[in-house]
């Protein structure tokens, strides 16, 4: 296995495809990279900015250019918005972090990390994706009849939550990560008399603590540099359903503001004395135990009381494990036309693995699993150990492993199962059939089915080696 060597990096590679905007100016102010992000966020061709001054190119002097600042100072400027404008006119509203490059001690540049605005902001609001068309100004997608099981916890949380749905009171959802918390948030609103009016969900983990004031409650010209009348993303959910997800992440300073307008059903944006009346229904969700994270202070008391005055659990996967069988054939089904494939069912001794596993990603990671294994199954119709990406026996504990019943005699050349007791082996095992699988369906041509892997030529050929596999006769 080769070893990490951070001087074999391609940075220039990294930095060009980042999503963020990347300046980097030496210590006299010149550009020495620009990349494409930030080229669209100046509306600049980066040739006309390479070798230039930061100053020459934008309407900023050494004191508001945060780039100049953090030369002259050699610390580092945090989350710091701004509003700026280029030479030639393109305004744009940015939030900056700029970290000064030092060699030997000696200060020699600095880089200039910049976010748009407008896209963090499309970023916050989170978009749920599924196989529908979305109504106008709805993006809820989903309704009741689209969760899957027949679990009493499971039963019992869509009864609470179809009950409560045409009701003005909060509803806070717990889940751990991948139990469908979005789902719910949705389908409560679908079921609701408010299914016609807007549902935004807001990912509150994902919020810049210095920003997100504005992004939530609006702004008003003159509020702070660059401030524009914006309204805020509970007032254009005003009708409709905000969905607070992950309410725990959110900083206590906002769970203080956040909990004023929900007791006063009013808004006022930054920099405003006018309060705007709001008519919407409040739904949040929490990863961890209420309890526990009050006690951890990353929630207040009085916000969970008032958001938990309807309050919907929702059960791991590895508690729900009778309905392992009847999630997987529809996950088998789904997958089977989206990826145009006939794959008819798993191994008796892979499912006996799913029903061992711990599934710490619940719902979503078996989704995923299923997936991921239907996109190398090739010619055959049963998913096999060989299928199932490397991450569930790097995480299966080793008494799991030692109960599965499989022998290790039974080779992979005849569509068996191997599953050893030993993780490295049954790893082994998984890739090489992995590199079987693409070396089929690209019809022995090496050099697609690494492509299809998205790894190296090189790299495909060393395991061509490794496992003493000729193109020709992979099959």
């Amino acid at each position: 296995m080769e070893k990490l060597n951070l001087e074999d990096i391609d940075i220039y590679r990294v930095l060009s495809s980042m999503h963020e905007g990347i300046l980097i100016a030496d210590k006299k102010g010149t550009i020495r990279f620009y990349n494409e992000t930030q080229a669209r966020i100046d509306d600049l061709d980066p040739k006309d900015v390479m070798g230039k001054k930061v100053l020459d190119i934008y309407k900023l002097n050494d004191n508001t250019s945060t780039t100049m600042r953090c030369l002259k100072s050699g610390r580092s400027i945090m989350n710091e918005t701004k509003m700026y404008q280029t030479k030639l006119g393109k305004a744009a509203n940015i939030i900056n972090n700029v970290y000064p490059l030092y060699k030997s001690g000696i200060l020699i540049g600095a880089i200039n990390f910049c976010k748009d605005y407008q896209l963090l902001e499309k970023t916050i609001v989170q978009d749920i994706r599924a196989p529908l068309k979305k109504k106008p100004g709805n993006a809820a997608l989903f309704h009741f009849s689209d969760i899957i099981g027949s679990d009493p916890d499971m039963l019992n949380a869509v009864r609470i939550a179809t009950m409560s749905s045409n009701s003005p009171s909060p509803i806070m959802i717990y889940g751990e990560t991948g139990t469908g918390k979005e789902l719910f948030a949705q389908s409560i609103h679908s079921h609701s008399s408010r299914r016609k009016m807007p549902f935004i969900p807001i990912n509150c983990a994902a919020i810049p603590e210095n920003l997100l004031e504005g992004i939530l409650f609006g702004t008003s010209k003159g509020a702070f540099t660059g401030a524009i009348n914006k309204r805020g993303l509970f007032e254009q959910a005003d009708g409709g359903t905000i969905f607070l997800d992950e309410l725990d992440s959110m900083p206590m300073t906002l769970q203080v503001k956040l909990l004023r307008v929900i007791q006063e059903k009013k808004v006022r944006k930054l920099g405003s004395l006018k309060e705007i009346d709001l008519d919407i229904k409040i739904i949040s969700s929490v990863g961890h135990p209420p309890l526990e994270t009050i006690q951890k202070g990353r929630l207040r008391m009085d916000l969970f009381y008032r958001m938990g005055v309807v309050f919907i659990m929702l059960p791991p996967l590895r508690e729900r494990k009778g309905e392992l069988d009847e999630l997987v054939r529809y996950f088998i089904l789904e997958y089977n036309k989206i990826l145009n494939v006939e794959v008819g069912n798993v191994s008796k001794s892979v499912l006996d693995l799913f029903r061992r596993y711990h599934w710490p990603g619940n719902v979503r990671e078996l989704k995923h699993v299923i997936e991921a294994s239907m996109n190398v199954v090739a010619k055959g119709r049963t998913i096999r150990f060989a299928h199932l990406p490397s991450h569930i026996f790097s995480f299966a504990k080793k008494d799991l492993l030692k109960t599965l019943e499989v022998k290790a005699s039974h080779t992979l050349m005849h569509g068996k199962d191997v599953f050893s007791s030993n993780l490295a082996q049954t790893q082994a095992a998984n890739e090489r059939q992995i590199i079987v699988n693409a070396l089929n369906s690209a019809s022995g041509n090496a050099a697609k089915a690494a492509r299809n892997l998205g790894i190296s030529p090189q790299s495909f050929h060393y395991k061509l080696k490794k496992y003493r596999l000729r193109r020709k006769e992979s099959s």
